[in-house]
């Protein structure tokens, strides 16, 4: 796990459950996703950003929290102009995260081609799903917009998994369901694509 620079955190109510940030001087620098457990939270903390103090955000914080709210409830919500630090990641995550969060809203795309736009062979896909996979600032990186080839529904670390991607994007209007939704055969052949 990348070291995660943040001074404040605080947590904050949404349709999809109990979400947190973190941040510092640069931005926001780790975001939880909802959950209802809230040991999910007391983990998060201590395992992503332990030297965080609980504060009471303002400014651009207190604005991409009310983002947050509003997109879980439905509501069209950009976050591309939240500044978030990054600080930690090697340069191509940085790449990645910087080319995903021009992925609009209501549309997807894969690991293959989020490597291509970055100017990697699709040889890198693989790499991409990892810096997915620990993204620090899931729905601001919106790594719940990158499908498998096929443009098929797969992993997600999140509170809630594959379901909980699936909800994300059909908040969005993308309806794609879970791989263990489809059948066997197509899973089997999927899992050898990029």
């Amino acid at each position: 796990m990348r070291n995660i620079r943040a001074a404040h955190y605080t947590t904050f109510e949404t349709a999809a459950g109990t979400c947190a940030v973190a941040w510092n001087e640069n931005g926001i620098s780790c975001f939880q996703l909802g959950t209802s457990r809230p040991d999910d939270i007391r983990t998060w903390h201590k395992r992503r950003v332990p030297d965080a103090v609980e504060t009471t955000p303002d400014g651009e914080i207190a604005e991409a929290i009310a983002g947050a709210v509003r997109y879980f409830s439905g509501e069209p919500t950009d976050f591309k102009q939240t500044r978030v630090d990054l600080g930690g990641q090697t340069e191509f995550f940085k790449e990645i995260y910087t080319a995903l969060r021009r992925v609009p809203y209501g549309t997807t795309t894969t690991y293959g081609e989020l490597a291509k736009s970055v100017g990697a062979g699709i040889e890198r896909s693989r790499e991409v799903g990892v810096a997915m996979a620990t993204n620090p600032v899931p729905l601001i990186v919106p790594c719940h917009r990158v499908l498998a080839a096929g443009r098929r529904l797969s992993g997600f670390s999140a509170p809630g998994g594959v379901e909980a991607k699936a909800w994300m994007l059909k908040l969005e209007g993308t309806a794609i369901e879970p791989l263990r939704q489809q059948n066997a055969a197509s899973r089997l052949q999927e899992s050898f694509a990029f």
